[in-house]
C-alpha cells in the first residue's frame, strides 16, 4: 500500500488528462536492455501459479499466471480469495527501490522502503490471457492508493472506463515494455481498468503492480 499522497513527478512524465483522478505515464522508464533483463529474471524466479477466484457464484481459473509478494501481513482480498504475500525476492526489491527513487521518495540515496509494501506480478502468456474490468479499491490499499504499474515484454493495450460518467469514451493506452503507469488521486474510486484479450499479441508480457 503506497502513501495516499500524489508522488513527485519528473519533467519527462506524460500527464494523461483524465477526469476524477490522476494518470501519469513514463513511456521509457526502463531501457530496452533493463526491461529484457528483468523479464528474464522474473520469468525464471517468480513462483507462478494459476489462481482461482469466486465470481458469479462459480469458482473459475483466472486467464493468466500470477504471484503476490510483499511485507508480512500485507494480505490481499480479491473476488472471494485471500492472498498472503510471499517474501520479497532480491530482484523485486531492486525494482521497488528504483521505483521509489523515481517517485522522489528517497532520502540521501536510500530507498524509502516503506512506501510500497506489496506487489502483484502477472504473467500474460499471449493475447488470450487478460484481466477483466475492475478497480484497485480494496480497503487495505488505503483511501486514495497510488498504484504503480510496470510493463515488461510484449506491448499491450490498457483500457479505462469511468464508473459513473457513462458518456465518457473508453481511454486506451499502449503500454510498451519498460513503461511505468502511475494511477493515483481518486482514480480507483471513479474508474475501472482492464487488459483485454487480443489476437495481435502472441508474445508474453509480465506486469508488476506495486501498492
Amino acid at each position: 500500500m503506497a502513501n495516499s499522497q500524489s508522488p513527485l513527478f519528473h519533467p519527462t512524465d506524460e500527464l494523461i488528462p483524465v477526469r476524477d483522478g490522476e494518470l501519469t505515464l513514463y513511456s521509457q522508464w526502463l531501457s530496452p536492455e533493463q526491461s529484457d533483463n528483468y523479464f528474464i529474471l522474473l520469468k525464471r524466479q517468480i513462483a507462478w501459479e494459476k489462481s482461482s477466484i469466486f465470481i458469479y457464484g462459480k469458482t473459475v481459473k483466472i486467464p493468466r499466471l500470477n504471484a503476490w509478494y510483499g511485507d508480512p501481513g500485507c494480505g490481499y482480498q480479491y473476488s472471494g480469495r485471500h492472498f498472503e504475500p510471499l517474501p520479497w525476492l532480491p530482484v523485486l526489491r531492486e525494482i521497488k527501490c528504483r521505483l521509489e527513487q523515481t517517485l522522489g521518495q528517497s532520502l540521501a540515496g536510500q530507498c524509502a522502503d516503506n512506501y510500497f509494501n506489496s506487489v502483484l506480478v502477472n504473467y500474460y502468456r499471449d493475447g488470450n490471457d487478460s484481466v477483466s474490468w475492475h478497480s484497485d479499491d480494496e480497503a487495505e490499499l488505503g483511501r486514495n492508493p497510488v498504484i504503480a504499474s510496470i510493463s515488461l515484454g510484449e506491448e499491450r493495450e490498457f483500457q479505462l472506463r469511468h464508473r459513473y460518467a457513462k458518456a465518457l469514451p473508453v481511454k486506451k493506452i499502449k503500454l510498451a515494455k519498460g513503461s511505468l503507469l502511475l494511477m493515483s488521486g481518486t482514480l480507483q474510486h471513479n474508474w475501472q481498468h482492464q487488459l483485454p484479450k487480443t489476437k495481435q499479441s502472441r508474445r508474453p508480457r509480465i506486469n508488476l503492480t506495486f501498492r
